[in-house]
């Protein structure tokens, strides 16, 4: 059996044959994070991988995120090494769900947050992330909008916003089990600390929250504040990489049981089998693609 240092070696290898860049997010095991070629958040991870020559997208992360890589890089191969790696909350709504509501609500937009289907992309008006959401939200002309599928960021958005927001009813099964109590209890273990905490948290624990980001937004933070220590109310793979970009920096998790099995599916040894095989392969029907790249394309021009 191969080490941990021989699957890297390996990786390198496969890498360099299949012409592939490898890509994990915030969430994703150390070891993984550790041999990609870009960590950050699901959007940043496939908008930058469509702006480079390579043939084989290697995603480390969700299926929807590797799906958003296929639509942006039409043509190239995107692999998903844990191909059960699903999003609860992507599943909490289908296109049929959505059109029922959109019949209900003609007059409103559809703010489709990043975390669904591709097929739930295509049958919205514009994609939104959880940095931009109240951006995206303020930009459109219609005063009612639909927001899917986390009600926590609808909710979020809708404080910054004199439009009517309808949130759908879905969620992030690790966010949302944040408690104001978690924030309390945390702030008495470490009281000089600042807390972070993500959109998709419920409101109560956003109003205890110090302030309030994206995956992304949370490393600027930290990174760039004069702060030294931080409560991190998010998943906890994001320890793993501000640990190694803010080494001086304390950093404790809201709560350590803040872990998504899903993004933890993905070992080294996925990675080395995805090179090797090319597989599990990631495609989206072009007409599901072309609709699902227009509203990626309208939030991204904003």
């Amino acid at each position: 059996m191969q080490n941990a240092v021989q699957i890297q070696q390996e990786i390198h290898r496969l890498k360099e044959e299949k012409n592939a860049i490898i890509l994990a997010h915030n969430y994703q095991r150390g070891e993984v994070q550790d041999i990609a070629d870009i960590v950050g958040d699901s959007l940043e991870l496939s908008h930058a991988a469509a702006g480079m020559e390579w043939d084989v997208i290697v995603f480390c992360g969700v299926d929807f995120m590797a799906e958003t890589a296929a639509i942006l890089s039409p043509g190239r191969k995107v692999i998903l090494p844990a191909g059960d790696a699903c999003c609860p909350m992507a599943q909490m709504i289908s296109p049929a769900e959505l059109d029922f509501a959109r019949s209900r609500h003609p007059d409103a937009a559809v703010v489709c947050y990043v975390n669904t289907t591709a097929e739930v992309k295509a049958h919205s008006d514009i994609c939104c992330t959880s940095a931009n959401a109240v951006s995206v939200v303020n930009s459109l002309r219609e005063d009612t909008v639909i927001f899917v599928p986390d009600r926590n960021l609808a909710r979020y958005a809708a404080r910054f916003t004199k439009k009517t927001v309808l949130p759908w009813e879905g969620y992030c099964i690790v966010h949302d089990r944040y408690t104001p109590a978690e924030v309390q209890e945390a702030r008495k273990a470490h009281p000089d600390a600042v807390v972070l905490v993500h959109p998709e948290c419920r409101p109560e624990v956003i109003d205890c929250a110090d302030h309030v980001a994206s995956t992304s937004g949370i490393i600027r933070h930290v990174r760039d504040s004069p702060r030294e220590e931080f409560i991190i109310g998010t998943e906890t793979g994001i320890l793993h990489r501000l640990n190694k970009e803010c080494p001086m920096k304390r950093c404790y998790p809201l709560s350590p049981e803040a872990v998504c099995v899903n993004m933890k599916k993905t070992r080294l040894s996925d990675v080395r089998d995805a090179l090797q095989t090319l597989s599990p392969q990631i495609a989206v029907p072009d007409r599901i693609a072309d609709q699902a790249r227009g509203a990626i394309e309208r939030m991204l021009a904003l």
